[in-house]
């Protein structure tokens, strides 16, 4: 999938991922898309419960081999 900016939180807990997305996606504009790599295994219902709080859109998630990535469009 094509993405604008690619954000690398593998080796960070919660709430970091989240807080490192929020800032990266604050300095992108409506419509670009966020890839967020992450080794927390939590992150999964965070990036679910952050997408609905911002009304950015979580467009997909994936794990592969203990990283989740996500893709994350900017609103």
């Amino acid at each position: 999938m094509q993405f604008n900016k690619e954000l690398d939180a593998r080796g960070l807990n919660c709430p970091l991922p989240i807080l490192k997305a929020k800032k990266a996606l604050a300095d992108m504009i409506s419509g670009e898309i966020l890839h967020v790599i992450s080794t927390d295994p939590g992150s999964i219902r965070d990036f679910q419960a952050f997408s609905k709080q911002t009304g950015n859109e979580l467009i997909a998630h994936e794990e592969h081999l203990q990283e989740f990535e996500y893709y994350i469009k900017r609103k």
